[in-house]
């Protein structure tokens, strides 16, 4: 009796090509030979599926590599420019963006400041943003593959953005609007997971399992990795950790708690204390420290000690490995380092801070937006891998 045709083969086969992009995209230049080692895949197979991979514009040939003594090998390179994402950083008072290739490199960027909240006034601006970086994107076989946008709020399952108090924000549906304007698949994170997932993938956190991003803007959120992987919570709304409560009756907080962490530690509250200084923004405050005005450098100090206590907590219950601190006031590293590092040291158990390390984000400011453009690229390569 004949078998039954069953799409085992053609299930195989998409592995196989999966695992032929993935050494690719891993260890590229490399030969058909090298893959066939690196896989297990015979040659063959690795033949057929890379010329399935040409074929499709996601890898081409680049010329010969060295020889051991016959032929020289043609070598193989992923086609990073086969198409393009776009990631948003939607910040309380900017939107930034970036148009990056396959591979995560950036192409073109936007910035602009945001003077009104209300999504009524932001969502224009946030889709023209993203129709400026489109028009910058030169033509590709896949086109834009997708979407990605960090924001300063708890977002759910369906890229609803439930709740962002410094914005004002209360269920907006971010996600689907966007996916209707665009026609492209979009993704919605809270925006330190989404520095969080940028930081490991291109900056200070790579090669490194236990990690917690803190984010440290207007207010302060932090993205948790453990074991590799990002760590969301039972519904996928960890790491509100800005609203720790440091001080029982601390001031009133806008999500309804009071004594919250970023009441004392984040821009916001550098602001507050810079007013009576005569200083409104953080570009300022920052020229005003690197000119050496000591009233300003001791109120970065203050920050700092305030970043350590909530960090001191962070260290104590999840026993990371490193602490990357990222976002806008990463760029006042100088004055904010020892503080910090002193005042961690002064409360964490003896235990947990051995083998710790506080850095600063590699990425400064961009860690949000690029990895905003990690999350659309990786859903396009799940796509392609599983065959859809």
């Amino acid at each position: 009796m004949k078998p039954k045709p069953t799409g085992d083969l053609a299930m195989i086969k998409k592995m196989n090509t999966a695992i032929v992009l993935e050494s690719v995209l891993r260890s590229a230049p490399l030969s058909r030979a090298q893959i066939s080692e690196h896989t297990g895949l015979n040659k063959a197979t690795v033949s057929s599926l890379v010329q399935n991979l040409i074929d499709s514009h996601l890898v081409v040939e680049n010329g010969p590599g060295e020889s051991s003594g016959g032929r020289k090998p043609v070598m193989l390179q992923f086609n990073g420019n086969a198409g393009y994402a776009i990631g948003i950083d939607l910040g309380v008072n900017y939107i930034r963006g970036v148009l990056t290739d396959l591979e995560g490199a950036v192409v073109a960027s936007r910035e602009l400041a945001l003077r009104k909240h209300g999504p009524g006034d932001v969502l224009p601006q946030l889709e023209a943003s993203i129709e400026a970086l489109r028009a910058e994107m030169p033509a590709s076989p896949y086109g834009l593959v997708g979407i990605g946008v960090g924001v300063p709020g708890i977002v759910n399952g369906e890229g609803a953005v439930l709740f962002a108090p410094n914005l004002d924000w209360s269920h907006v549906q971010l996600e689907r609007l966007l996916a209707d304007r665009f026609g492209v698949p979009v993704t919605i994170d809270n925006e330190a997971n989404a520095g969080a997932q940028g930081e490991q993938k291109y900056g200070a956190g790579r090669g490194i399992d236990n990690q917690i991003y803190v984010s440290v803007g207007i207010g302060i959120g932090t993205g948790i990795i453990l074991n590799k992987e990002l760590y969301k919570g039972a519904s996928g709304f960890s790491g509100e950790l800005g609203h720790l409560s440091i001080e029982m009756d601390g001031k009133p907080c806008r999500c309804g708690n009071r004594g919250c962490w970023e009441l004392y530690a984040s821009e916001n509250a550098l602001l507050e204390q810079a007013g009576p200084l005569g200083y409104g923004d953080f570009e300022s405050l920052l020229a005003a420290a690197e000119r050496g005005d000591e009233r300003v450098a001791g109120l970065l100090a203050r920050i700092g000690e305030c970043l350590g206590v909530g960090i001191a907590n962070i260290v104590n219950v999840f026993n990371p490995e490193v602490v990357i601190i990222g976002n806008r006031m990463s760029l006042a590293e100088r004055w904010l380092r020892e503080p910090l590092r002193e005042t961690v040291a002064r409360r964490t158990l003896p235990y947990h801070r051995e083998k710790l390390r506080i850095l600063f984000a590699e990425l400064a400011d961009r860690s949000a937006v690029r990895g905003a453009a990690y999350y659309a690229l990786s859903r396009f390569f799940a796509k392609l891998e599983s065959g859809e």
